[in-house]
């Protein structure tokens, strides 16, 4: 499977912090917000990621992340030079999804879960069709929405809808098979200029190959678009870190507790991060997996 991430577009909501960075470079408690989107494809065990942004932003992401490497990843950038839609980053990933399957997540959506990795691996093995994740919100007509029968079988996605049928919104993580390059090809614009991606989950679904998994009880799925959710989430997220012990999407533990990385490169990264508290955090998650330092004292 090869992922994309899309993280381009202007932030206009959160101006004026976004007039000089972009939005998914802005801290969420304790790292950059792009760290959130990237940890969901890494534990779906995805290596090969294409992160997509503004010819503006691009150097900024590659200054952060490189080319991955020091994570076992491989990541490769392009610019979205105008906003024309979630649907496009097929036609501008056309060439690095290649004849594979595909993982987009946008770069603004956060998710926390149990089990989350089990379930984003076993998914990630068998796409046939695409797959959609659900989750139910307070504010249904903010998003495109899911309409299941009374087996949980995807009828029907509406975008935006005035009267929502569910309340449960589409997030902004999809995996495809292959179809979906040619698929987002055949699409038009819709009144707005953008090639929607609703209009290609539509496509799968009249062709009957389009489901939907609920991220219900348990999960988190947190916003970012407004200062008011981004300071919420940041919140969320430290409280949760300071009553577990744990740091979410911490990419370097990720990266290590997915084999793409050993535990020497894991604390060698935490020795990198200088004395911070993420730093230790990270040589400690070394240690735990069998790092000993062997270097001669002074």
């Amino acid at each position: 499977m090869q992922g994309i991430v899309l993280a381009g577009g202007a932030g206009t909501r959160l101006h004026p912090v976004t007039l000089p960075i972009s939005k998914q470079l802005l801290p969420v408690y304790d790292k950059p917000m792009i760290y959130y989107p990237l940890s969901v494809l890494m534990l779906a065990g995805v290596r090969d990621i294409l992160l997509i942004s503004t010819p503006r932003d691009l150097p900024l992401f590659h200054r952060l992340l490189g080319d991955g490497g020091h994570l076992g990843l491989n990541l490769s950038y392009t610019a979205q030079h105008e906003p024309r839609g979630l649907a496009d980053a097929f036609l501008i990933g056309a060439d690095h999804i290649g004849d594979d399957t595909a993982a987009l997540v946008l770069g603004d959506n956060i998710f926390h879960g149990p089990n989350f990795s089990e379930l984003l691996e076993r998914t990630a093995t068998d796409v046939h069709g695409c797959v959609l994740f659900g989750y139910p919100v307070g504010d249904p007509e903010r998003y495109g929405v899911a309409i299941t029968d009374q087996w949980g079988r995807l009828t029907d996605i509406e975008e935006k809808p005035t009267h929502p049928r569910s309340n449960r919104a589409v997030t902004g993580l999809y995996f495809y098979d292959n179809d979906v390059v040619e698929i987002a090809r055949g699409i038009r614009p819709s009144a707005r200029g953008e090639l929607e991606i609703t209009d290609v989950n539509r496509v799968y679904l009249e062709r009957g190959d389009a489901r939907l998994i609920d991220l219900g009880r348990g999960f988190a799925w947190l916003d970012t678009g407004t200062h008011d959710s981004l300071l919420q989430a940041g919140q969320y997220l430290q409280t949760l870190e300071h009553r577990q012990g744990v740091r979410i999407a911490c990419l370097e533990e990720i990266a290590l507790r997915m084999g793409f990385i050993d535990a020497a490169a894991c604390h060698a990264l935490g020795e990198r991060l200088g004395a911070t508290a993420y730093g230790r955090y990270v040589m400690a998650i070394a240690a735990e997996h069998g790092y000993r330092d062997v270097r001669p004292a002074g």
